[in-house]
Formats: C-alpha cells, structure tokens, sequence
C-alpha cells in the first residue's frame, strides 16, 4: 500500500514538475509588448528594434520620428498608439533608401505616417519593401518621392489594407508614383486612398498577381498624375469595386494600362468587374488599354459591369469579353461634387448589370464598397440585382 501511495505521489510530482516546465517555457516564449517615445522615453525605437525578439510588437507612441530604418529578416508587428506618429524626412536629400527599409522577414506596419523621403538619387520611399512578406495597415504616405517601393524579389509579397497615399512632389520629370511595386509574387490592395499624383503613376506594379479591390484611387478635377493603375508586366490582374478617376491634367489619357512594359509572366489574365470610372478631361480619356502587342495570344481579358463616366474609350481596340459596362455623365450620378459616386435609385443604369457570379467561369462579383475616407463596407451576400458601377448601395 506504502509503494503505490509513493509511486502515486511521484507520478503527481512529476506531473507537477512537467507543468510548471511548459509554463516556464511558455512564458519564456511569449510575445511581449515593447513601447517607445520620439524622445526615448521609455526606450527609444532602436533599442526596442535591438532587444526585440520574432513576434514582438513594438508600440510607437505619438510624436516625429527621424528616419532611417532598416528592419531585416524579423517577424514584428510595428503599431502606432493614438494619433498617428509621423516617421519623417524633412523634405532634406539623402543616400537613405527609404526613411524605413524593410528586408526580409514577416513584417506589419499599423497607424504609422511617413513623411517627406528625399534621396539625391530623386527615388527615396516612406518604406522600401526587400524581399519577404510585408503588411501596411491603416498607414498613410505623403509628400515621399515614392509612397512605397517594393524591389524585384519574385517571392515577396506585398498587403496594402485601409492606408492613404497623396501629395506626390510637385517636380517636373520626377515621375513620382504613389506606390511602385517591382516583380514580387502577389499585391493585394484594399481599402485605401490614392490621391494628388504629379506626372507619375498613382499606382504602379510589375508583381505577378494583382488583387487591387474596394479603393478609391481618384486624381482629383485637376490632378496631375500620369496613369492612375499601370500594372506594367501583365501577370494575373483583378480589379473588383473601384472608383478610379482621372484628373483634367493628367499627363496621359489612359487610365488603366495593363502590358505596359511588355510580358514577364507566364500566366497573364486581367478580370474587371464593377469599377467606377471617371474622366475630367476635355479630351476623350483611354479608360483602359491593353497592350497587346506586348502579350501573348493567350492573353485573357474580362470585362463585366464597369461603369464609365465622361467621354473615353473602353472596349475599343481591347481584346476580350466584354458586358454590362455602361457609360455615363458626372449629372448621372448621385451627387459627384461630394463624391457619392453611386447612381441614384431611378437610375435606367440601376439593374442593367449582368450576373456577374459566374461570368466566363469567373466569379466577378463585389463584396464590398469602398467606404470614406479609407476600409470598406460589406456588402449583403445575396443581390437580385446588379448594377455597373463600384457601389451597389
């Protein structure tokens, strides 16, 4: 009876002593939380980035911080507490890439602003994404002379959630995107705001898959921008619920171009569907042109919904399928002034959409809206009825 009650004590010790070692090495492995301040306080940006491990997050306090930054092959969530702090550059030239260099790694950055890059090569980013997987979120990008790069890595991926890109440097032959994205393996784009180009690109990708979905990416009456979506290199490109304007200065009519710069991947498709067009221009616009000569025959293209606002070309010299795209004026709409941008319900447009579920073996249809001023707004799963355009409410 001694010995069982002995052996029933030493299963429970050591049952007890295998407890508290996975707890300790649980604790030991558990994520932590490091703050820091503009000024250092509690601990400055560089020290937390030193003493960080993989799956940290570090919270940035408000305030100005001076870049540069290079984060290089960590897994770390940055997030900014509060109003937003501002990652800045002053507007002064210098051989930085970027105020915040990303390289490597599995990296997102939340409620962060980056401010006024400047580089004496004329080509300094807010962040310049190398390699690995990187995820903006909620963040916002003025006044850089790129928002963001991301570098040819064709295993790299780039998220953009709910973030703003604006205020391009006004300097003649800078061509300044808003977003510059080199041959990486996927760009997903949703939620976010594109505004106030200068001669480059709003948004501009070589990336292998494109999933730009819910955005609002609008020049403005009299923006300056050259195209607003260049997705340079074909590849697989989805364009679902956009309203995508062109501004009456624009320095090019078109508006999408897809095949720019000629073919680099083996699989090319671009799928349209229920997008906002809109063109201020006197002169007709080129709301999408498809390079084709630049493609292979087997290029496909779909188009299905879209609505077109002002005078331009669509379809025309596009090979494809294309249906229940629709044009329209700025007085068919809602209220353009305050950019509601919907048809109003006696719109004849209202249920001239096609169904776009399973369109071509593709299912095309939206699922959200863009909603002001960044993020998006679900839609309700089932409709009975379609209508052309970036908003179904």
């Amino acid at each position: 009876m001694r010995a069982m009650r002995a052996g029933t004590i030493a299963c429970a010790l050591r049952g007890l002593c295998a407890a508290a070692f996975l707890l300790h090495a649980w604790a030991a492995g558990a994520a932590e939380t490091w703050v820091v301040g503009p000024q250092g306080e509690p601990r400055s940006l560089a020290d937390a980035l030193r003493d960080a491990h993989d799956g940290d997050t570090i919270e940035l306090m408000p305030g100005d911080y001076a870049g540069p930054l290079l984060i290089e092959n960590r897994k770390l969530h940055f997030r900014g507490m509060g109003k937003r702090p501002r990652i800045v550059g002053n507007g002064k030239a210098g051989n930085a890439k970027a105020l915040w260099l990303v390289r490597g790694g599995e990296v997102t950055l939340e409620n962060l602003a980056f401010h006024s890059a400047r580089g004496t090569n004329g080509e300094a980013a807010g962040v310049r994404q190398e390699g690995g997987k990187l995820l903006l979120k909620l963040c916002l990008f003025h006044d850089n002379e790129y928002g963001v790069i991301a570098a040819n890595d064709e295993k790299a991926e780039l998220a953009i959630e709910s973030s703003e890109f604006g205020m391009a440097p006004r300097v003649v032959g800078g061509l300044h995107h808003l977003l510059n994205v080199g041959r990486i393996a996927r760009l997903s784009v949703s939620g976010s705001r594109f505004q106030q180009g200068f001669e480059g690109h709003l948004l501009k990708t070589r990336a292998r898959e494109n999933l730009i979905t819910y955005n609002f990416i609008h020049d403005g009456q009299r923006g300056g921008a050259s195209y607003e979506i260049d997705i340079a290199n074909g590849g697989l490109a989805t364009l679902i619920g956009n309203v995508i304007g062109q501004g009456a200065d624009s320095q090019n009519p078109v508006v999408v171009a897809y095949g720019s710069e000629g073919r680099h991947w083996d699989d090319n498709r671009l799928l349209m569907s229920h997008n906002t067009f809109i063109s201020y221009g006197w002169l007709p616009a080129w709301f999408l042109r498809v390079f084709s000569d630049k493609l292979p025959d087997t290029t496909e293209v779909v188009a299905v919904n879209n609505l077109l606002v002002g005078g331009g070309l669509f379809a025309l010299g596009a090979p494809g399928t294309f249906e229940g795209n629709r044009p329209a004026t700025l007085g068919m709409l809602r209220d353009a002034e305050t950019y509601a941008f919907e048809l109003p319900p006696d719109s004849t447009w209202r249920s001239s959409g096609v169904d776009p579920r399973k369109f071509k073996g593709h299912d095309l249809s939206p699922r959200a809206e863009f909603e002001w001023p960044v993020g998006v707004r679900a839609l309700a799963p089932e409709r009975g009825r379609w209508a052309p355009g970036a908003y179904q409410r």
